[in-house]
């Protein structure tokens, strides 16, 4: 898969953003104080938000460029996005949560796809059940789930950990990792967890006050780091 690229430069009142990111293959942790904007950019990578001026690509396919006046839409643009919060449908079973992204295949397949992924992230116990029942670790896992069901070529995660006791945070952040190279595209991973980051990161993007301040290996840029100002 090609690498994501993104130049943004945007304005929201005295905040402004101004990067350049490059993301190849696997997993790129986005981290930084609250404010500094690490959500922001996965709006805009997502198309949720538009800057006033940048570029962002998928290797030779232009999602957004103002300049060019391109903007594929959210929908068009094949990737999953994970939120804070997980959204998952409260009224839908799992297996329904998870078959809503693939409108593309016949109901059958459908099905049949959900109830393997459900498995794959240990939850396959949940098919038919309701998000009301779930446990936080298990809500986590059917989103997980439901973000793979897209076949995604980009796959955008906004502390989804976040709320997570220690334990189920690593087992999370353990089973991401194995699922990230069976997927072989660009991931990229906001949180403010440093022990998270170094578990999980190819590679990561430090940012403070909408600039980045350090890209690198994990060993490199949170060499001597043991918390993040806020």
């Amino acid at each position: 898969m090609p690498d994501l690229t993104a130049t943004i430069q945007l304005a929201r009142g005295e905040f402004t953003l101004d990067v350049v990111l490059q993301c190849p293959p696997g997993i790129t942790c986005v981290m930084g104080p609250s404010g500094s904007g690490k959500s922001t950019i996965l709006g805009v990578l997502a198309g949720l938000t538009l800057p006033e001026r940048g570029r962002v690509a998928l290797g030779t396919t232009v999602w957004f460029d103002r300049e060019k006046a391109i903007n594929v839409p959210v929908h068009l643009r094949r990737l999953s996005y994970v939120f804070q919060g997980l959204a998952l449908f409260p009224h839908m079973t799992a297996q329904k949560n998870v078959e809503y992204g693939m409108h593309e295949l016949p109901r059958p397949e459908r099905a049949d796809k959900a109830r393997a992924l459900l498995e794959r992230v240990g939850v396959g116990h949940l098919a038919s059940r309701r998000p009301r029942t779930f446990s936080g670790g298990e809500a986590q896992r059917v989103a997980l789930a439901r973000a793979l069901a897209r076949q995604p070529r980009l796959l955008l995660l906004d502390e989804p950990f976040s709320a997570l006791d220690r334990d189920l945070r690593a087992q999370l952040t353990t089973l991401v990792r194995e699922l990230v190279p069976e997927l072989g595209v660009p991931l990229v991973h906001v949180t403010h967890s440093i022990a998270e980051a170094r578990q999980l990161a190819d590679q990561i993007v430090r940012i403070e006050r909408g600039r980045i301040v350090a890209t690198g290996k994990p060993g490199d840029v949170l060499a001597g780091v043991t918390t993040l100002e806020e």
